[in-house]
C-alpha cells in the first residue's frame, strides 16, 4: 500500500488510466470483431466498417492506449482482406 499522498495520487491515477485503457481496447476488439463478421456482406457494408476500425485503431494509437505499430500492422491485415473482396468483385 502507498504511504505518501503523492503515491496514493498516482495509485488513483493509474486506475483511473487503466480504466481508460480497458475501454479503449475493448471497442477496438468490438469493431475488429464486427469487421471480420462483415466479411460476407456486400463490400460497402465492408468498406464502412473498415473505416470504423481504422478510426479506432488511429485514436488509441495516437493516445499511446496501443503501440502505433500494431495499429498500423492491423490497419494493413484488414486493408489487404478488403483489397482482395474487391479484386474478387471485379473479376465476378
Amino acid at each position: 500500500m502507498p504511504h505518501t499522498r503523492s503515491a496514493k495520487k498516482n495509485v488513483r491515477k493509474i486506475e483511473k488510466r487503466r480504466l481508460h485503457n480497458r475501454v479503449a481496447k475493448k471497442a477496438i476488439k468490438k469493431q475488429l470483431k464486427s469487421f471480420e463478421e462483415s466479411k460476407d456482406d456486400p463490400i460497402d457494408r465492408l468498406r464502412e466498417e473498415y473505416k470504423l476500425a481504422a478510426r479506432k485503431l488511429d485514436k488509441a494509437a495516437a493516445k499511446r492506449v496501443i503501440h502505433p505499430n500494431l495499429a498500423a500492422r492491423k490497419k494493413s491485415q484488414l486493408a489487404r482482406v478488403l483489397r482482395d473482396k474487391e479484386v474478387a468483385a471485379k473479376k465476378a
